[in-house]
């Protein structure tokens, strides 16, 4: 009968474990805040996002105001999701992004959001979560809050 020492076993268990720690899955990012300037009620945001990847933004509203949003791309190929204050981002076994909490209704089903306008259910930290449709994707995002 083969004997393993305490020192091989660990060595062993090293080798084992440390490739699992390779495919950890990404943190889950922060959204970036979109402030207004003093006074203002609009703001531009800009930036690119990668193919299979979501850029987060947050921002401040309460309920009853109007907020627009509004996203161009030089190839048309960005979009948008709204989710309301208290959703939850985590990342699903594939390492996709994942949204637990209420999206506000951004179009019909199965289309994707480059312009919304309406009036926000409740106050709170709203989530805009910026994907593309097809390759990476150049943008540009104009919010307003009334």
């Amino acid at each position: 009968m083969m004997k393993i020492t305490l020192a091989a076993f660990y060595m062993l268990l090293v080798l084992v474990a440390a490739p699992a720690g390779l495919w950890a899955a990404d943190p889950v990012p922060t959204p970036r805040p979109i402030y207004f300037s003093s006074g203002a009620r609009s703001g531009t945001v800009g930036g690119h996002v990668q193919r299979g990847e979501q850029n987060l933004y947050s921002l401040l509203g309460d309920a009853g105001q109007f907020m627009t949003v509004s996203i161009t791309t030089p190839g048309g190929n960005a979009v948008f999701q709204i989710y309301e204050p208290d959703t939850a981002i985590g990342r699903d076994g594939d390492g996709q992004l994942t949204f637990t909490g209420k999206a506000l209704r951004t179009g019909a089903p199965g289309e994707d959001a480059t312009r919304w306008t309406g009036r926000l259910p409740r106050k709170g930290t709203y989530i805009i979560a910026i994907g593309s449709t097809r390759g990476n994707a150049n943008y540009s995002m104009d919010v307003k809050i009334e």
